[in-house]
């Protein structure tokens, strides 16, 4: 039976599908056959749109049905004959397979610009199995594209493609990352966290950004919001750099599937080094960079427009990546950054100072402490700061904000979230319609309601409060303790 998992949706036929696509798996690492899976997904999806378009075409004008012109302007990629679903599939079982997915991958890119180098194309190599590689089109042609209840069972494909396959696509990514551990971390921000950001920051309209974009996650999430609250695919722009090629090309795929269009830029050099997107303001930031890195270059940096508040140490990039995303925000923009804990805290190499003249510029806005074990990646514990460029009176859904300068607020979220796993927490959508409704009444937001202070949870801190903390930024020194006759207060280091 299909079952919600508090976090997106129905989730039961993503899960039978992954078990029964990793049950084909064998052997094979999880790391290279997620590329496998993938890429026969995306494929599937791309001929879904097209055949159902050319379909449509074919019914009004045969000559138009050929047109290459009249599937780009319903942002269709083009799919050529021998890279349509339905030939790969009558070819399942020949020991060709695999030569017949290279070529039609080949043939796409050819004939789409905007995937050119992004899909995979290595299914003939010798050491892939290609009596799983058809069973795996079996299975992935067995994809139920019809609206749950539907009475039409034409084989048509459906507009349900777009949602489905999209659903499809992310729930492997996240069982991919998973299986993959400390790796997986690298391209994947769990949806529940990414959700979180996305809900807090309200992204309805407007440039969305994010400097080290992973597989797309943060882009599909606010894509998703903007959906789910009456708006329009393209009421927001999707700017991205990624460093990895791998996992850009991930991100590329990602966002095709479903239907986004973005200007994705991928360099081996990153933001810092190479900012691709170095004019761009954008509304909305929302970024989970790779935590504590070490080795970011930071000694050829020391002189640069970016660091407003301070040249951060070249040991730890966390103060890098809060001023670049500070840096490319617009005039009332806001941004979401996941950092480690030690970020709120630390007082090395002159971090202190850094995260000092950020609070008394009036740069933060709100700090949010997380449970633990939310990542495949690290058990690291870890924050979202909440950064804004004018809290004077900041816009957001056309309404003007209230005044929030001499404030910080900080929600202490280290006891929500449910065990998914042995090792895995998720925040449920009632937590974090929670946090995101105690920050929109916080900081003014009409119809959010009235914001009270709610100890062990919320507090409005003023500047005064945090400079006697010495500048740490750590909710569990502001919240105090649940108002309980049982609950002892928890002792929290300030650091002072």
């Amino acid at each position: 039976m299909a079952q919600n998992d508090n976090n997106g949706g129905n989730l039961g036929f993503e899960a039978e599908l992954f078990k029964a696509a990793d049950k084909l798996r064998g052997n094979m690492e999880p790391s290279d056959y997620k590329h496998v899976a993938l890429g026969l997904i995306f494929l599937k999806y791309i001929s879904d749109a097209f055949e159902a378009r050319h379909a449509e075409l074919l019914a009004e004008d045969a000559a138009a049905a050929e047109d290459k012109d009249e599937y780009l302007a319903d942002n269709i990629f083009w799919v050529p004959k021998e890279a349509r679903w339905s030939h790969l599939q009558a070819n399942a079982k020949q020991s060709s397979i695999g030569t017949l997915i290279d070529d039609a991958m080949r043939a796409i890119e050819k004939d789409n610009e905007s995937l050119k180098s992004v899909l995979p194309k290595d299914y003939a190599r010798p050491a892939l199995n290609k009596v799983m590689l058809g069973e795996l089109i079996d299975l992935i042609s067995g994809i139920d594209l019809q609206p749950v209840g539907a009475n039409n069972h034409s084989p048509l494909p459906t507009a349900k493609s777009h949602d489905v396959l999209g659903r499809v696509y992310e729930y492997f990514l996240g069982q991919f990352a998973g299986a993959e551990g400390k790796r997986g971390g690298e391209f994947y921000t769990p949806r529940s966290v990414v959700r979180t950001l996305v809900a807090l920051l309200e992204p309805y309209q407007g440039r969305v950004y994010d400097p080290c974009c992973g597989s797309g996650g943060m882009f599909v999430q606010s894509e998703k919001f903007v959906a789910e609250h009456g708006g329009r695919i393209g009421d927001i722009a999707i700017y991205g750099q990624e460093s990895n090629y791998t996992t850009w090309r991930l991100a590329k795929m990602n966002l095709a599937v479903r239907g986004i269009d973005s200007d994705i830029k991928w360099n081996n050099e990153g933001s810092f080094h190479k900012d691709e997107l170095r004019d761009l303001k954008a509304d909305f930031i929302l970024a989970n960079p790779p935590f504590n890195i070490s080795d970011w270059g930071g000694d050829r940096l020391r002189e640069d427009v970016r660091w407003q508040y301070g040249a951060p140490p070249v040991g730890n990039a966390n103060y890098a990546w809060l001023q670049h995303i500070f840096h490319h925000l617009a005039p009332h923009g806001f941004a979401g950054v996941v950092l480690a804990n030690g970020s709120m805290s630390s007082q090395q190499s002159g971090e202190g100072d850094i995260r000092k003249a950020m609070i008394e510029a009036g740069s933060v806005d709100c700090m949010v402490a997380l449970p633990g074990q939310l990542f495949y990646s690290t058990q690291i514990p870890a924050c979202l700061w909440i950064l804004a460029k004018d809290r004077s009176n900041g816009l957001v859904k056309k309404t003007r904000l209230r005044d929030r300068r001499g404030e910080v607020l900080f929600i202490d979220a280290r006891k929500m979230g449910v065990l998914v796993d042995r090792t895995r927490r998720e925040l449920t959508d009632d937590e974090i319609a929670r946090i995101a409704a105690t920050y929109h009444a916080w900081r003014g937001e009409a119809d959010a309601g009235e914001y009270l202070d709610i100890p062990g949870f919320c507090k409005s801190a003023t500047l005064d409060e945090i400079r006697k903390h010495g500048h740490v930024l750590t909710p569990g020194c502001y919240v105090g303790a649940e108002a309980t006759r049982t609950t002892k207060p928890s002792m929290t280091r300030c650091g002072v």
